[in-house]
């Protein structure tokens, strides 16, 4: 055999074809490293050493991965999937948090699913495995996934305790700051830096928004609304008619109605009080009506323009509204606005005329769902878990009595702590109870989400499991605070040992604790 070393360039073989990919990247306000350059320079970086040409890009700027919504490219990648308008055989993108931190793990794989099932290879350029389809690879996305989804959990707790935390400080949190009032700029000192105008906002970290009295003539005004409507008796209508009649707008520069000021006479904040998270939209899941002793209040925190008895009065008149009326012909008003409007929402009664305030209901009916429920009104959103959490909060003083006593009859002393619950045992441990309740899937699985109460850190939590329909406990754990490091906890019907060690049938291992001995006994 004889080896020609003199072979011309141009009878080398040809390098194979490369393989038409699109890349999909995503950033939302998270670290430099998953800005859309960095994740497309890694992508291409990827194509280049294993043959891929990039040939399309589907780019999500600035959204968040927790859900589908607003995230324009992956919808598009997904729709042109599903239409069939695809020229590549593979999507590169750059980890496998990209595609989304999806709270369920499985709502990601969905989506990998569909675009595999088009016969699209997905890879994850800077992951350290391979995405082929092995038992190896398919065990690492799904850890990757649900670390995703506890990251962006983890991140919402930080930051609603942060959020909490510079409301109690004085501190404005969002919104506009309402006729009669403005947010003033204040530097990490709480010397003012300037008034912010309506749209504007801080582009400092450490900068804060407090609230102060607005012009004289706008503060003359709230206070002449509060005169008027304590002093002299005159209605929000009436009231709203003579302000248009002046000519004078509301801070969004529109004429006033029954239900503008009707907000303006409810608001804290004309008496200087700071209240936050009235609702919640966590993890951009459901908006959520957040119960009055849930939100997040500081009084006093801001200049008030209103005094503090007169506001007094003003919620007393209005609330009393409601109180001369019995339940039957509150919901026949609520009826008639339902059957004139279409709909009901809080603003909608608030507007409504001769009727009590969307508060009146919520006192009267427990809640604006049960009273919407009453008079034939179903919601687009399914809120009834705000009635499972008042029932539970009724039932958990139940179960706090009931285990006192079984703890004294088992011959141990128990100190409760009327404001927290927290219960200190035979002057040796303290122990906290949970009721936690039952939530079941799209696809029948049960759930329960466990929070640790980190401020009163209590030797042990005493979890009570509710069942499905939360009627009832359906078990037990009993939570030591040196194994648990996580404030908080995702329970699944089985857990595994190192949670459902610490699972029991009944609360009598608890009991148990309380037993005192002899020391001869003992001995």
């Amino acid at each position: 055999m004889v080896i020609n070393w003199n072979t011309p360039e141009d009878d080398k073989p040809p390098d194979p074809p490369r393989v038409r990919a699109a890349e999909y990247v995503r950033m939302s306000t998270e670290h430099q490293q998953y800005s859309t350059d960095n994740q497309a320079a890694a992508i291409r970086r990827y194509a280049d050493t294993h043959g891929y040409e990039i040939v399309h890009t589907y780019k999500d700027d600035g959204k968040s991965g927790l859900n589908l919504s607003g995230r324009s490219g992956l919808k598009l990648l997904l729709a042109d999937i599903e239409a069939g308008r695809t020229d590549f055989q593979a999507l590169l993108v750059y980890d496998v948090s990209r595609l989304g931190r999806f709270q369920d793990p499985d709502e990601a794989a969905t989506h990998e699913l569909r675009i595999r099932a088009a016969g699209i290879q997905v890879e994850y350029c800077a992951e350290q495995f391979r995405n082929d389809g092995s038992i190896s690879s398919s065990i690492i996305k799904t850890v990757k996934r649900t670390m995703a989804a506890e990251y962006s959990r983890e991140l919402s707790v930080k930051v609603f305790a942060g959020q909490a935390n510079l409301i109690r400080r004085g501190y404005r949190q969002g919104g506009a700051a309402g006729y009669g009032l403005r947010r003033l700029l204040v530097d990490v000192n709480g010397d003012p830096k300037g008034e912010l105008g309506r749209g504007e906002h801080k582009s400092i970290a450490t900068d804060r928004v407090i609230l102060v009295p607005g012009p004289a003539e706008e503060v003359a005004v709230v206070q002449e609304v509060y005169r008027l409507f304590t002093e002299v008796g005159k209605p929000e209508r009436e009231i709203a008619d003579l302000l248009n009649a002046r000519g004078l707008l509301t801070d969004l520069g529109r004429p006033w109605s029954r239900g503008t000021v009707h907000q303006l006479l409810i608001n804290e904040k004309y008496v200087g009080d700071n209240v936050w998270a009235r609702t919640s939209f966590k993890l951009k899941r459901q908006h959520v009506q957040n119960a009055e002793d849930e939100w997040i209040r500081a009084e006093g925190a801001f200049a008030a323009i209103v005094d503090r008895a007169m506001f007094a009065r003003a919620r007393a008149t209005i609330d009393a509204r409601s109180e001369r009326l019995s339940d039957q012909a509150m919901l026949e008003l609520l009826a008639s606005i339902f059957a004139s409007k279409g709909m009901l929402t809080g603003l909608i009664i608030d507007e409504a005329e001769d009727a009590p305030s969307s508060s009146a209901y919520r006192r009267r009916f427990g809640s604006l769902l049960r009273a919407y429920e009453l008079v034939g009104f179903a919601p687009d959103r399914d809120y009834r878990y705000l009635e499972i959490n008042r029932k539970l909060r009724e039932l958990h003083p139940r179960i706090v009595d009931d285990t006192i006593a079984a703890l004294e009859q088992a011959g141990g002393t128990v100190v409760r702590d009327t404001a927290t619950d927290l219960l200190t045992v035979n002057g040796e441990f303290t122990a906290s109870l949970v009721v936690v309740r039952c939530v079941q899937t799209a696809a029948g699985s049960l759930r329960w989400k466990l929070r640790l109460d980190a401020a009163l850190r209590p030797d042990l939590t005493v979890a009570v499991r509710m069942a499905p329909g939360n009627e009832l406990p359906r078990d037990y754990y009993l939570l030591p605070r040196l194994d648990m490091g996580d404030a908080v906890l995702r329970l699944c019907e089985h857990n595994g040992l190192s949670l459902d060690a610490y699972r029991f049938d009944d609360l009598s291992a608890f009991h148990r604790m309380a037993v005192r001995r002899s020391w001869r006994m003992a001995a």
